[in-house]
């Protein structure tokens, strides 16, 4: 009995964790930094996240590249990067860490330490070079996006393993691994054309293209293809990117007429949210197939002002879409609901068994305290029955570039969206750049150069 009141006191001890709304949280923060303020998205995020954990450092290095904070940007997504290597370095996979710990077992996904998703890491490394890029720093910006080749090809490999281990230990416990059973959920949110073109979750053209750029940049050609051309096949059929790697041997050879290749980057929107929402789900109980609601994440609609047009100097742009980290979460999504699907079979099936222990020695001299604890265990597995909505918002939902030579010197942009025409100057020196800009709603941030690569 000791054993079970143990259990249910520590479920409603971590109570405020599980049922914690991550959506509504950022909500606050997005909403302070699309009026512009920065600083207060800032003490809205902290105010939030007193443990300063993984997530907190990706939002948080995400607010601060939006004030052009850019160093205190690279110290927060350090940390974060240090914290993702540790988890990847901690062991060899195992069905253990991927059905999580005890506290998850019986409660919610939300108890287990934040994993960040595979194109997390990716758009991270990515945001880092282009942190550099804005500090003037070509050379550590070629570190970061090489890192993110290196990156792909890990996950790629643990994506397999994962898949395996996930069905194998499914298949043991009887439970079902495909979201298709769960009565009522929204396939179509993750399961659709779109989601599934993609060739995966977390290979992104936006990465491959900025690789592109950088190494030719940097004079290194036969490492500028194949950045191109993976963005290519990333992403079909955009002229705008065909054309880089075609011209890309015309553009090396061409002696220096004094303009500057502007690479000019618009993101648009927040990176969808998850919500909790409750579905049956059929699992084996003392030998009986019965249905057991239990929470699921869903992925809503992403906040996206889109851009319509872009406009430097009066000369209208054809803006390429490249990366849409919208769809990318949803395929995420898709490949992660096995893994999912077998935590909630585990954690209904832990909680029922526990609940009916506890039911079973109700005639014990202890009842009272027996009772106690069935309603404790009660409470946790109904109340407390929350999927995990953690995601790293501050990501931008879509990803679209534009290219263009200018002289050196000011010139003006015009970013017209459905929100209305924001214009914005900016400046370019030396033979490459590459400019930034960050549409959330009607705000717009810009992160420009300090210096930029001269050959």
């Amino acid at each position: 009995m000791r054993f079970l009141l143990a259990i249910g006191i520590g479920l409603c001890v971590s109570g405020c964790a599980a049922v914690r709304s991550y959506d509504a949280e950022l909500h606050g923060t997005l909403d302070r930094a699309a009026t512009g303020n920065v600083d207060g998205a800032i003490l809205f995020l902290e105010s939030a996240n007193p443990g300063k954990g993984l997530l907190y450092q990706l939002e948080l290095g995400m607010l601060q590249r939006l004030g052009n904070r850019y160093e205190e940007s690279q110290q927060a997504w350090t940390a974060a990067d240090a914290g993702i290597e540790a988890a990847r370095s901690a062991g060899p996979l195992d069905p253990a860490k991927l059905i999580g710990d005890a506290a998850s077992y019986v409660v919610s996904d939300k108890l287990r330490p934040y994993q960040a998703h595979d194109y997390e890491q990716v758009m991270l490394l990515t945001y880092m070079a282009l942190n550099h890029l804005a500090m003037g720093d070509y050379d550590r910006a070629r570190v970061a996006i090489k890192q993110t080749h290196e990156l792909e090809a890990g996950i790629a490999e643990r994506r397999s393993r994962q898949l395996a281990a996930v069905e194998e230990e499914a298949k043991k416990r009887g439970a079902r691994s495909s979201f298709k059973d769960l009565n009522g959920y929204p396939i179509q949110t993750i399961d659709n054309p779109a989601v599934n073109a993609l060739r995966n979750g977390y290979q992104s053209a936006l990465s491959h293209y900025l690789a592109g750029f950088i190494y030719e940049a940097l004079g290194e050609p036969s490492l500028a293809a194949p950045g191109y051309r993976l963005a290519n096949e990333l992403q079909p059929d955009q002229p705008l990117l065909e054309e880089a790697l075609a011209g890309l041997d015309a553009r090396l050879a061409a002696p220096g007429d004094g303009m500057t290749d502007v690479l000019l980057i618009v993101g648009s929107g927040s990176a969808p949210a998850l919500q909790s929402r409750q579905f049956t789900t059929p699992i084996w109980v003392n030998g009986k197939l019965i249905f057991i609601p239990a929470a699921y994440p869903v992925m809503i609609p992403a906040e996206a002002a889109r851009p319509l047009q872009l406009v430097v100097d009066g000369q209208a742009l054809p803006l390429a879409p490249l990366t849409s980290i919208d769809l990318m979460a949803r395929r995420s999504l898709q490949d992660d609901m096995p893994s999912i699907m077998l935590r909630a079979a585990i954690r209904s099936t832990t909680s029922a068994v526990l609940q009916y222990q506890a039911q079973s020695r109700a005639g014990d001299r202890d009842s009272a305290g027996v009772a106690l604890a069935a309603g404790l265990l009660a409470f946790a597995a109904v109340a407390l029955n929350s999927a995990d909505d953690r995601t790293w918002r501050a990501l931008p939902s879509d990803v679209a570039i534009a290219r263009i030579r200018l002289p050196p010197g000011q010139h003006k942009v015009l970013l017209q969206s459905l929100e209305g025409e924001q214009a914005v100057p900016i400046s370019v020196s030396g033979r490459y750049a590459v400019l930034d800009f960050r549409l959330l709603r009607r705000q717009v941030f810009v992160s420009a150069p300090k210096a930029n690569v001269v050959r």
